[in-house]
């Protein structure tokens, strides 16, 4: 039986369901080997064409980027609404 590797999406699915503070969604980064695989794509695009299964890949990581990107603003329009 094949092992499932957790995907960044995975894991920010993770991280979001844990209900974190809003502090630790402002300071929220995907793992290490997400970003090194994101800068694996983006070096290969650069030096060929990417395949149709890492042109996905990587469309998944940009709607991922967009995702947090949301959450952490509202996360810190939360919390300087918190502090007035």
């Amino acid at each position: 039986m094949a092992v499932r590797q957790m995907t960044a999406q995975d894991e920010f699915i993770d991280f979001i369901t844990s209900l974190p503070a809003l502090q630790e969604i402002i300071d929220y980064s995907i793992s290490a080997m997400a970003q090194a695989r994101v800068s694996e794509l983006l070096s290969a695009n650069r030096e060929r064409r990417l395949t149709d299964a890492e042109v996905n890949e990587l469309d998944d990581y940009e709607r991922l980027e967009h995702m947090i990107r949301r959450a952490k603003m509202r996360a810190f329009e939360r919390l300087a609404r918190v502090g007035e």
